[in-house]
Order: C-alpha cells, then sequence, then structure tokens
C-alpha cells in the first residue's frame, strides 16, 4: 500500500470487474450445460468430508505461500518466476479448455485438436503479457483469471465444502496476514510477484483474494439463484470497501475475512428471503 493512502470508491473497480466476469463465467456454464469434475478429495456426504475438503484447501495455499516466502528470502527470484509462471500457466490452459469447450458448447461443438491449438493460443498471449511486458493489461488479466478460476472451482465444489473452505481460509488469511507467511512477502514486495497480484491505485492485492471472492459469487448464481449471487456480490463489495479503510489505519490488512463473511451472511439471507 501507498503512503498516505485513501480508500474511495474507485478502489472497488478491480473487484467490480473480476467479478461481474466471474458472474458471465458461471452463465456460460448455465447455458451450456456441461459437466464439470469434483475437485475435493473427499466426499461430500461423509460425515467429516467438508471439514476435510477445507482443511486440505488450507493446506494447500499455505504450502504454497511456505513456499514463495522461501524462495523470496533466499532472493531466488528466476527460480520464483519459473514456479508461478509454471503454475499461471497450467491454469491458464486448464481454463481455456473448460471455457473454450463450454462457449463451443452453445455454437457449435469444435474437435478436441482445436480446442487444444486455441488454448495453448491463449495461453502463450496470457503469459507472454504478464511476464515478458510491464502492460497494465497483465493486471487486467489477472483480474480476469480471479474471476475464471473462483467460478469455476464454485461450480466444481459442492455448497458445505464451499463454505467451510472459504470461511477457513478467511480464518488463515488473518494468522497468515499477522503471524504468517503472507505478511512476511507483503513486506518483501507483492509486486515481485507477477501474475498472483496486481496493483491499483495504491494498493495490492494477490490473485487468491479474487480467486475466493469469485468463488463465492459463481457458486450463489449457479446453485442459488440470480437474487443470492447479487447479494453476495454486494456483500463482498461492501466487505471489500471495510477492509480498504481498514488498510488505511494499519497498512497491511488481509483481504479475505471481511468480504467473504458479509458476502456469506448476505447471499444466505437471500436465499433464506427469497
Amino acid at each position: 500500500m501507498s503512503e498516505g493512502f485513501k480508500a474511495g470508491l474507485i478502489h472497488l473497480a478491480p473487484v467490480v470487474v473480476s467479478l461481474l466476469f466471474s458472474v458471465g463465467c458461471a452463465y456460460l456454464f448455465m447455458a451450456s450445460e456441461i459437466e464439470l469434475f469434483n475437485v475435493t478429495p473427499f466426499q461430500e456426504g461423509d460425515p467429516v468430508g467438508p471439514i476435510g475438503n477445507a482443511i486440505y484447501f488450507v493446506f494447500l495455499v499455505g504450502l504454497g505461500a511456505l513456499v514463495l516466502l522461501f524462495l523470496l528470502k533466499r532472493g531466488s527470484f528466476r527460480l520464483i518466476v519459473l514456479v508461478t509462471g509454471f503454475a499461471l500457466v497450467s491454469a491458464v490452459f486448464l481454463l481455456s479448455m473448460v471455457y473454450f469447450y463450454a462457449f463451443f458448447m452453445i455454437l457449435m461443438p469444435l474437435p478436441m485438436e482445436i480446442l487444444v491449438l486455441l488454448s495453448a493460443a491463449a495461453t502463450v498471449s496470457v503469459g507472454y503479457i504478464i511476464f515478458g511486458t510491464r502492460s497494465k493489461i497483465g493486471d487486467f488479466l489477472v483480474l480476469l483469471l480471479g474471476g475464471a478460476l473462483g467460478t469455476l472451482l464454485g461450480a466444481c465444489i459442492q455448497t458445505l465444502s464451499t463454505v467451510l473452505i472459504l470461511c477457513f481460509l478467511a480464518v488463515y488469511d488473518t494468522f497468515a496476514v499477522y503471524h504468517g507467511p503472507v505478511g512476511k512477502i507483503a513486506q518483501v514486495g507483492l509486486e515481485k510477484l507477477r501474475g498472483l497480484s496486481f496493483s491499483f491505485r495504491g494498493i495490492q492485492m494477490g490473485l487468491g483474494d479474487l480467486t475466493f471472492y469469485s468463488m463465492l459469487v459463481g457458486h450463489m448464481l449457479l446453485h442459488f439463484g440470480l437474487v443470492p449471487c447479487l447479494a453476495s456480490l454486494t456483500g463482498v463489495l461492501v466487505g471489500c470497501f471495510l477492509a480498504f479503510r481498514m488498510l488505511e489505519r494499519k497498512g497491511v490488512f488481509p483481504g479475505l475475512p471481511i468480504p467473504i463473511f458479509v458476502g456469506l451472511a448476505l447471499g444466505f439471507l437471500a436465499v433464506v428471503l427469497v
């Protein structure tokens, strides 16, 4: 965060872009009616399945943060670019395959070979813009990536697991910012993590924040309808603005807890009332 930062509604613009893109991605899934795979290791019906899924996601996020912190402290910036680049390129290729498949299912199905070529071309283009240039287009692509990835997670994970994953991650985020690796990474500099963060008018936000906001909003649309989706989206934006106001005083503040809990509360309130 830049010195003298003052939160304003304009700072919500990147989050709005990412969330609106996530809504569009969710509508694409609904229109195409494609079958998506399950990405959680435990079954929802098991007594401890949703809790196990939440712990699994927290473990993955925590492990990734520790690896990045270790590499940053060692000054292994080329290795950081290699690791983050591989992760990002893999994610972009997977997302391109899924969304191109859904899109062309609506227009006309394409052979798998063409889908692979289109996805590869999109992956190379995105990778070059994010890692090969210093253009603001790279930050814009991070917003879209967060929206698309979050929606895919929200579509592939059932409701109770989704809620617990988001809640557990929000709690972990608070710990990680003040006592764990995320806060230390922020001190070193998020701007060094190309593709995993973006800057906008004096603030730095991580791709993970956008992904989990979009996971909530996309899941609400896919499983509960438009009104709960809009309610959760409103909650996320209100929570983000409150978090930005806290950022004015603290300099570093966790991006997940307030937006996620307010978004969940408003979203499920709408489910009950509608």
